[in-house]
């Protein structure tokens, strides 16, 4: 997540900046690949000091949970003038080497690589996906140091693409700093590579494990009019390349940097237009954050602190507001239809109506409380939290529109975007304050209410005004007479499981508890892959007993089956919507 003109010299004591002119030089080998590891040799600079410290890092921009990526390098050790120093591991990132004086030393070590996802390594006999973060141990007091990468592809490897600047040699590249080395993922195989041209820069799709089956120029092509629209709605582009370093993988996700994006995806994400859409939704949002995060920032989010959590309040705007603009800017470059849109937008919406934790946790409770929450949900996560994505959506949208009837259609969320670029982008970042005065002076009304119930509270979302603006309603819901435990379940190797209990539930009521086997309903066994049948054989209101063992005991519990909601919360043009509304409608969607 490196920053325009991002502070990172605040982070290393003055004696260190000459040492920091200094570059500190690594040589990637993969000598066998399909053991999965990378082996790394490092040239570190020691300005003459008998001792230093090294460090890696814990966590990764832009995924917010302590990682503990150290976990994973072995054979770690040291020389200074070819002959062996002493390595000491003094915490359980760093190591303390005595370098008797050399002005240099000699590191090595190796990283196991095979966790498949955006924010870690994999390295196979086909291809390895690098990031920074897990592979690059650096000097602790110099992160401001240049540091320099020499790729040695392993046989059969051709290429080598990473937003890196070049070297003057093959798979040789330099970052001027910590900070862009570990926000520039490298990927060396032989994958296919697409490129295109916005607004004189130059863009790249490359394409891992393709197989003959994703459609890489259709998508290319796509992601041409994304980066168009990015292009119209910010007015420049702040990098000199981009890279969409799609690994098609049968894996998912995506993670942001300054000028690249990791996406993955399956083989087949082309064959189906849902899961096409998907797949540009990912990449249109990892693309909006090159200016929403990567540069506009929340003050907190830098210079970062590699080694401890980074706490904001504001990741429903660097996460939220950008899942908004996701969807959005498919729909404004021409790739997503109307009702494409607004099923996107309907389905954050109802995803979080459906949520119970969304009356106890703000959003900005759910930004700051990431590292401890986000990451690491568990059986009652649903009853006590709320996404920070899916709420920053809707309040994107909410806020949107509320902008966008004050001013009577004349301005709207894109311009205070807009704003806040300008006013915060690069060093110094914007407190949850700021953001909210920029918002108000954009829309030139204040907006205390919607702030204190909206983001900072639990109240429930009011969107009568956005429906009223845009001329939209939710679609009636057809009651269904389906009965509703309100419970999740599992099939373990044959035994049905509770793993979830929804708060207010008919389960949660009855006493019903998450890893209770259920046995019997009415006293007629039932199997574990045919609940669903055995409950369509009431009706809601009807009492049923339910014979469950938990921890090997058998209990009884009467439950009362109540009526399954219908989805409510399905976006439609509203009948006989006014010339208004209809104006603003296509101000919002057309700009």
């Amino acid at each position: 997540m490196t920053l325009i003109g991002t502070p990172a010299e605040a982070q290393a004591p003055r004696d260190a900046q000459a040492l920091g002119r200094t570059p500190i030089r690594y040589t990637l080998t993969f000598p066998a690949p399909h053991t999965h590891y990378v082996e790394v040799a490092a040239s570190i600079p020691t300005r003459g000091r008998s001792e230093i410290e090294l460090m890696m890092a814990v966590w990764t921009p832009g995924s917010y949970l302590v990682r503990e990526y150290e976990r994973n390098v072995e054979a770690l050790n040291a020389s200074a003038d070819g002959r062996p120093i002493a390595v000491t591991k003094s915490e359980k990132n760093r190591w303390k080497v005595m370098t008797g004086g050399a002005q240099s030393i000699d590191l090595r070590y190796r990283v196991y690589g095979r966790e498949m996802s955006v924010r870690t390594n994999w390295i196979e006999a086909g291809f390895a996906l690098l990031n920074g973060a897990p592979t690059f141990i650096t000097l602790a007091d110099a992160l401001d140091a240049p540091h320099e990468v020499t790729l040695v592809p392993a046989t059969g490897w051709m290429r080598s693409l990473t937003s890196l600047a070049e070297a003057g040699g093959p798979h040789h590249y330099t970052a001027p700093d910590f900070d862009t080395l570990v926000d520039s993922p490298i990927v060396l195989g032989n994958p296919a590579v697409y490129e295109f041209t916005v607004g004189g820069k130059r863009h790249y799709l490359v394409n891992t494990g393709e197989a003959g089956v994703f459609d890489g120029a259709r998508a290319a092509k796509d992601l041409e009019a994304v980066v168009q629209e990015n292009l119209r709605l910010w007015g420049s582009l702040p990098y000199e390349k981009y890279l969409f370093l799609n690994m098609i993988t049968e894996a998912g996700g995506g993670l942001e940097h300054k000028n690249s994006t990791v996406l993955m995806t399956s083989r087949w994400t082309t064959r189906t237009r849902r899961t096409y859409l998907s797949w540009l939704d990912t990449a249109s949002h990892e693309l909006f954050h090159a200016w929403n995060v990567k540069r506009l920032r929340p003050v907190e989010l830098g210079p970062f602190d590699y080694e401890k959590e980074n706490e904001t309040r504001s990741l429903w705007i660097a996460e939220g507001v950008t899942e908004y603009y996701g969807a959005l800017n498919l729909h404004r470059a021409g790739v997503s239809s109307r009702e494409e849109f607004l099923d996107t937008l309907s389905s954050n919406i109802e995803e979080l109506q459906t949520t119970p934790g969304r009356l106890v946790q703000s959003a900005e409770q759910a930004s700051f409380d990431a590292w401890i929450k986000y990451y690491r949900p568990d059986e009652n996560s649903a009853n006590t939290s709320i996404s920070y994505y899916t709420k920053g959506a809707v309040l994107g949208f909410l806020l949107d529109a509320r902008i966008r009837k004050a001013t009577s259609g004349a301005k709207g969320l894109d311009d205070v975007m807009r704003l806040a670029y300008q006013r915060y982008a690069g060093t110094r970042g914007y407190s949850p304050s700021d953001f909210r005065a920029a918002t108000e002076e954009v829309a030139g009304v204040t907006l205390k209410s919607f702030w204190e119930t909206a983001v900072e509270g639990t109240d429930e979302l009011d969107y009568a005004d956005a429906l009223d603006t845009f001329g939209l309603r939710f679609r009636a819901s057809t009651a269904s007479s389906r009965p509703w435990l309100g419970i999740t379940t599992r099939n373990d190797a044959g035994r049905l499981l509770i793993s979830q209990v929804r708060r207010d539930s008919p389960g949660m009521k009855a006493g019903l508890n998450v890893d209770d086997e259920i046995l019997a309903i009415d006293d007629f066994r039932v199997r574990a892959d045919r609940l669903d049948d055995r409950l369509q054989q009431y009706r809601a209101g009807d009492k049923v007993t339910m014979l469950v063992a938990r921890r090997e005991q058998l209990m009884r519990l009467e439950v009362t089956l109540d009526r399954e909601g219908g989805r409510s919360w399905r976006l439609e043009l509203a009948p006989g919507a006014g010339s208004q509304q209809t104006q603003q409608l296509n101000r919002w969607l057309k700009p």
